[in-house]
């Protein structure tokens, strides 16, 4: 199987910013101890402070599969779900 990178945009309420950078740093902590992660990045847009990408290499789609199962993903869900107005992730393949 090949590696696979999400690139995932998260726009927070702007009265929900710190919870939500909160949590994300909170799943990048746990999420960079999963065997099959390479690597697990928060980047925050310099123009929009309720702006976040993550960036994520797993070292194949199974990997990923089984890191949208854990409890430190499950719970980022939980706590940030109301607190997010946008969360849009895209699966992709890189070309080079």
């Amino acid at each position: 199987m090949s590696k696979i990178t999400v690139v995932a945009k998260i726009v927070a309420k702007e009265e929900n910013r710190e919870l939500v950078k909160t949590e994300l740093l909170k799943l990048v902590a746990s999420s960079v101890q999963e065997a099959g992660c390479i690597n697990y990045n928060c980047l925050q847009d310099n123009d929009d402070a309720n702006t976040f990408t993550m960036y994520e290499n797993w070292k194949d789609a199974e990997a990923l599969t089984l890191h949208a199962a854990t409890p430190h993903y499950v719970a980022f869900q939980t706590a940030a779900k109301d607190a997010i107005a946008e969360f849009a992730v895209n699966k992709m393949t890189m070309l080079a």
